[in-house]
């Protein structure tokens, strides 16, 4: 017999309302939605809470934060990723695309050390069946460097690669198009004046070498694969013109607010960081996105750097958009722009990750998820 799992007495965010009602499981899927509460002796009573679809992360850099708790302390890497998987789920999370970065700009180093750790210990712990999210691998492809292509191709076939962002963090462009600003980041970082100048020099002249082939030959490689293509802290009309021309559907973390219009008006999807929506504004001076939602230049958030952000900037965005359209910027609008239609949605059919949400004074607090229908959080 087929466990059935019945949740009552909750308010249901579907596609197009909030329902106070009741969900019914059964098989890993979401069989039913009913209005009012269950009679049903096995039904369990949500208290009034919130249930919502599982939220689906397309672009997390949170293991690298687990990995790396401190500038001189490396955490072993697959005890970091349980702790970044149990994160996650702790925060509603049920789909995680991990982000993992390809390619050296001689300022990161052990990232490239994270993506090769991360990339074995997803597998065995994969294999084990010990993750209580479902993760893909979501590969930042850092374009002018020299050992991004060489790096992509030892996971170019892996199963789990289902995203690909074109990146480009050189001094002068991008996020990083401020040198005043870049120059104070890295004398944080410890480095002497004498040296960043150096590096920008060379990098520079490393870009002009290396963009143009480096992109074309990534294209190339992901041409007829099923992987979603983001483009990644856009700035200028002109880089999303060349985006769009190239056939890359979605511009993520665009750092202009003409950047964020000109990508849908050339009919691309638009992801911004839900920690900006929490925050109230970008940590690096970049376009708010608080003012991308209220200029119609948004479609999905992404955790960036916090998991639990994405609940808060959902329910925080609802003061404006309302709830339903809200919640679907962190479930289902993601889950279709990464390719996964089985998820994102309550109702029949669906798979049932879900997630248990109380307000306490206006913060929304996860209190239990569901990944098929399996209670792991």
């Amino acid at each position: 017999m087929t466990e059935e799992t019945i949740l009552t007495n909750a308010i249901l965010v579907l596609p197009e309302a909030t329902l106070h009602g009741t969900l019914v499981v059964r098989g890993g899927d979401i069989v039913d939605v009913q209005p009012d509460r269950s009679t049903a002796l096995a039904a369990r009573d949500l208290d009034g809470d919130y249930l919502i679809p599982g939220i689906v992360d397309t672009h997390t850099d949170n293991l690298e934060r687990q990995v790396q708790p401190r500038s001189l302390a490396r955490w072993p890497s697959r005890s970091a990723m349980v702790a970044h998987d149990a994160q996650c789920a702790g925060a509603g999370v049920t789909t995680v695309f991990d982000a993992l970065c390809l390619g050296d700009l001689g300022f990161d180093k052990e990232r490239i050390r994270t993506f090769r750790d991360g990339v074995v210990d997803l597998d065995s712990l994969n294999d084990a069946d010990l993750l209580k999210a479902e993760h893909f691998l979501h590969l930042r492809c850092e374009v002018p460097a020299l050992d991004m292509l060489a790096l992509f191709d030892t996971v170019a076939d892996h199963a789990l690669v289902r995203m690909v962002s074109l990146m480009d963090h050189s001094p002068g462009v991008g996020q990083y198009a401020d040198l005043d600003f870049y120059r104070a980041l890295r004398r944080r970082g410890g480095m002497d004046d004498d040296y960043i100048e150096r590096r920008i020099r060379e990098l520079q002249a490393q870009r002009e070498q290396t963009r143009l082939p480096h992109r074309r030959a990534l294209l190339d490689r992901v041409a007829g694969r099923d992987i979603t293509l983001a483009s990644h802290d856009d700035r200028t009309e002109a880089e999303i013109a060349e985006n769009a021309a190239d056939g890359i559907d979605i511009s993520e973390f665009p750092v202009t607010m003409a950047a964020a219009k000109a990508a849908k008006a050339a009919g691309m999807q638009v992801i911004s960081g839900a920690p900006n929506i929490v925050r109230g504004g970008s940590h690096s001076g970049n376009v708010a996105a608080a003012d991308l939602l209220e200029a119609g230049a948004v479609d999905a958030f992404a955790s960036d750097y916090v998991p639990n952000s994405l609940v808060e900037a959902a329910f925080q965005c609802a003061q404006r958009i309302g709830l339903p359209r809200a919640i679907a910027m962190v479930t289902e609008r993601p889950a279709r722009m990464a390719g996964l239609d089985d998820r994102g949605r309550l109702e029949a059919g669906q798979r049932a990750d879900l997630v248990r949400v109380r307000l306490h004074d206006g913060l929304p607090v996860v209190r239990q998820v569901w990944r098929a229908g399996e209670r792991v959080a």
